[in-house]
């Protein structure tokens, strides 16, 4: 028995039997179903087991979910499992090290707060820093302290001896320098690291009298420079 056409359900023989679609088709039935173009087996588009022209083939749209009571309830179960699952995260992280600051506008003044105390202990770190560097080598300062406390000795002209150098005592202790010193007034002696010093007397506070075993020359010298052997 030949089975019926999907268009017209008429008897479909063999000779002119399309099988499309889970179907059979007449040749000339088998069109689309919106312009009634004559399809065939290479052209056609189905949809709905109905054949279309690729002009008239249905396009697919998106459904609108309707806000039905069950759907309002799914999605207020969905934002309480979300907020659920963010406190347990919060939580999780919360011995961490680290959270989370709001830029809030007290925030930003505490902020501007500390970039300026920040400033000003740097301005007053570089200006302690710049004395620092500005403050004479220790030989110097030794040299002001000795002028400032011993005005007399320091006033006469370059070259003429200190009136304690002009008259050393006689005899004295053995030193030896623990630092090089460059003599700044010619009844001082020039020392170097590890110089033997004969002969050594005090003059006053800060300053010896002495021979330099290694050049032979006398003179003055710093106590603190030199250490008993």
């Amino acid at each position: 028995m030949n089975p019926p056409c999907g268009r017209c359900n008429k008897p479909v023989y063999p000779t002119e039997k399309i099988n499309c679609l889970d179907k059979y088709w007449h040749k000339g039935c088998f069109s689309c179903e919106v312009c009634k173009m004559a399809l065939s087996m290479n052209n056609y588009k189905g949809f709905e087991k109905k054949p279309y022209c690729s002009m008239h083939y249905p396009k697919t749209s998106f459904t609108i979910v309707t806000d039905t009571p069950e759907n309002l309830r799914l999605k207020q179960q969905s934002q309480l499992n979300s907020q659920a699952l963010y406190k347990e995260e919060f939580e999780k992280n919360k011995g961490k090290g680290f959270s989370v600051v709001v830029d809030t506008p007290e925030m930003q003044r505490l902020k501007k707060t500390q970039d300026q105390i920040s400033n000003i202990k740097y301005h007053e770190e570089f200006e302690k820093s710049k004395i620092r560097s500005d403050a004479p080598p220790p030989e110097n300062r030794q040299e002001q302290e000795m002028q400032s406390s011993h005005p007399e000795i320091f006033s006469q002209p370059a070259g003429q001896m200190h009136p304690a150098a002009a008259s050393p005592p006689s005899g004295g202790k053995r030193y030896q320098a623990l630092y090089s010193y460059t003599a700044a007034e010619a009844d001082e002696v020039t020392l170097q690291e590890g110089d033997l010093i004969l002969d050594v007397e005090p003059i006053d506070e800060g300053w010896m009298f002495g021979c330099n075993q290694r050049t032979g020359k006398k003179g003055m010298l710093p106590a603190n420079y030199v250490r008993p052997v």
